[in-house]
């Protein structure tokens, strides 16, 4: 007799689905990156996790990805600090790449960066809603291990990302090594920080200084 498929068993099969579509795409479209950021990535990381909590589920979305909309002292201090740590590896990784401190590659204007920091702001939500508001509040519910779930679910993030840092042609070599690494490493933290204070907020802001840092100085 066929064995029952469990919730956790259920939520990284579609994670698993989510994966093999996003890899398709990176592979066979070529689309500016605002495209990905604004449609692609909602629409293949987020709609699948909303219908499932909604129909399969049958729970509210919000709770269901540990996302409230409120914002302590401490989580603040938290997100600028970790922040601040990515920012600073990230300029101390642009000075050692260009053998000077070049910051923003591009021409600079208040718009343009405004830009940058929005779709910052939005490759953190898509990404964080399925990695840790999904897939980690679901591994850590099941096992009731902050070490093991976080560990698994920085895996499954380290290889969400491997699509989108290998069809990327401005990452190459040693880059491109310490981009997965530092992705692994954001991971982890952003894991830890989203058990710890029990709010989605925390990582995407986390994440999106991470992102930042990345487009303004590597």
């Amino acid at each position: 007799m066929r064995s029952k498929v469990t919730p956790i068993q259920r939520s990284l099969n579609l994670w698993a689905v989510i994966l093999i579509i996003w890899a398709i795409y990176r592979a066979k479209f070529r689309f500016p990156e605002w495209i990905d950021e604004f449609i692609a990535k909602p629409a293949v990381f987020i709609f699948p996790v909303y219908y499932y909590i909604k129909k399969i589920e049958k729970k509210p979305f919000f709770s269901s990805i540990g996302l409230k909309f409120k914002f302590s002292f401490l989580d603040f201090l938290i997100v600028i600090i970790v922040g601040g740590i990515f920012t600073l590896s990230a300029v101390m990784a642009n000075i050692v790449k260009f053998k000077e401190f070049i910051f923003l590659k591009q021409p600079f204007s208040l718009e343009n960066l405004a830009f940058i920091a929005v779709l910052a702001l939005a490759t953190g939500i898509s990404e964080e809603i399925l990695s840790r508001g999904f897939i980690l509040k679901r591994l850590y519910e099941e096992s009731k291990n902050i070490y093991t779930s976080s560990f698994f679910a920085s895996i499954l993030f380290f290889f969400l990302h491997v699509p989108i840092l290998f069809t990327n042609v401005k990452l190459t070599g040693n880059t491109l090594l310490m981009v997965l690494t530092t992705d692994m490493i954001l991971s982890l933290v952003n894991s830890f920080a989203f058990l710890e204070r029990r709010n989605l907020i925390v990582p995407i802001l986390i994440h999106t200084f991470y992102n930042l840092s990345i487009i303004l100085f590597i």
